[in-house]
């Protein structure tokens, strides 16, 4: 693409041409896309946006790869949901949801598989791989099939059986690693060495691969009528969805596409970070004031966020903090009831990273730094069809009767006295603690 000017290293700043690279040769930080913003801001518009395909790819001027050769298969500009409901549980007031649940292969992994595998296409490389914790796996197999791409995807050996299916079923090869992610990734690290015609998506495209992110960002503003919000909440793994969505909203003001007498037009959002407590690094650091991020050994059962060692935590970090923004954690019985509320309140099921974002997104409320006088918006990354297990013994039958009417009017019956006998035992709790219930019967 014309506007891709080069990559820069985010340590020392050397710059390297647009190739299959990731890493620096000089200090080993990591490798950034740097685009020629002026041309951007030239030729970019409201209306070339709004004619462009209703999917991520209508950003195509703020992406790292040609759109004519594009491995699309529709991701993005997935709904913005008003979540007034769910605000009102958590003591909010302008709260929006964004729900990549609608993505094709079911998480926000599609928009970063369909730069990387693009660009993959441009620089003539024919196989595509990734080390994964499931949906990336998924994005990347899928995609592949599109692409008429062979595929190699790495997972952990104790994935979750249904994201081992839905990865298999797209015909590419999937190898199972005895160990957690972070051994996953070293191995493909390895094997990205030994195969540089391979286009490993989160190791040497990834700095392609990275900036497909930036389109939620992108949606948000434009779903808001070209204005930012106040504060968002985003889930943390490898920490980069995270940056990326701060670079998105900041590209935006730098080509002029925010609204000038808005809220947020210079592109600044306070953005708060969501981990859960069995593999939160990042949470750690931010609650200890470190300044480097120490990894840790997952264990929880939010395992697509379970990279104990991430890649671009030090920078998720440092966003958060720059931002005015936090980061909290969310232990396994708290995700599964952050799960079921968003379920119950907005009709939105999600997986388990999902309870993550909605369990520390209400620790933020409570705390104070997520405030309801803020227009705020929660990333709901992932659908919970892809880890119904963690549900298990959950969410089933209410009851269970025979085909005859009478059952079932015995059953609703019950029901009421049972709803009746709990306000019966509300009054008398009231009138026990020195004052009578409003609402309950006399």
């Amino acid at each position: 693409m014309g506007h891709v000017e080069a990559l820069r290293c985010r340590e020392c700043g050397r710059r390297y041409a647009a190739v299959a690279l990731h890493a620096c040769d000089y200090c080993f930080g990591p490798l950034e896309v740097v685009y020629d913003y002026a041309a951007i801001a030239a030729s970019v518009s409201w209306r070339r946006i709004a004619e462009g395909p209703p999917t991520m790819w209508r950003y195509a001027d703020l992406l790292p790869a040609d759109p004519a050769g594009a491995v699309d298969l529709g991701a993005g500009f997935t709904p913005l949901v008003r979540a007034d409901r769910l605000a009102e549980a958590l003591g909010l007031g302008e709260l929006w949801l964004k729900d990549d649940t609608r993505n094709p292969t079911g998480s926000f992994k599609d928009r970063v598989v369909s730069v990387a595998l693009t660009k993959a296409r441009e620089l003539g490389l024919k196989v595509a791989a990734c080390a994964s914790t499931g949906n990336l796996a998924h994005a990347v197999a899928a995609h592949a099939a599109r692409a008429g791409m062979d595929s190699y995807v790495f997972i952990p050996s104790n994935l979750e059986q249904t994201k081992i299916v839905m990865t298999a079923v797209f015909g590419g090869r999937v190898i199972a690693v005895d160990g957690d992610y972070d051994d996953v990734n070293r191995l493909c690290a390895e094997l990205a060495s030994e195969h540089p015609d391979w286009a490993f998506v989160n190791v040497n495209v990834r700095p392609y691969y990275s900036e497909g992110s930036k389109t939620l960002a992108f949606e948000v503003a434009e779903q808001l009528g070209w204005q930012t919000p106040d504060h968002v909440v985003v889930p943390i793994a490898s920490g980069s969805q995270l940056t990326k969505i701060a670079k998105g909203f900041r590209e935006l003001a730098t080509v002029g596409l925010l609204g000038a007498d808005g809220p947020g037009g210079d592109g600044a959002v306070r953005i708060s970070g969501a981990q859960a407590t069995g593999c939160s690094p990042v949470a750690q650091a931010f609650a200890t004031g470190a300044d480097q991020v120490r990894p840790v050994k997952p264990s929880t059962i939010a395992k697509s966020l379970s990279i104990g060692n991430p890649a671009d935590g030090i920078y998720a970090l440092e966003t958060v903090r720059s931002s005015g923004g936090a980061i909290e954690s969310a232990a396994d019985d708290e995700i599964l009831e952050a799960i079921e509320l968003l379920a119950r309140t907005e009709g939105i099921f999600a997986e388990t990273a999902g309870g993550v974002t909605i369990a520390c997104l209400a620790k933020l409320a409570r705390s104070g730094v997520v405030r309801s006088d803020e227009r705020v918006v929660a990333y709901i990354t992932g659908n919970g069809l892809k880890t119904v297990e963690a549900l298990a013994g959950r969410a089933g039958p209410s009851a269970t009767i025979r085909p005859r009417l009478e059952e079932f009017e015995e059953l609703e019956e019950l029901r009421g006295l049972e709803g009746l006998r709990g306000l019966e035992g509300a009054a008398r709790r009231a009138v026990a603690g020195g004052h009578e219930s409003e609402g309950a019967p006399r």
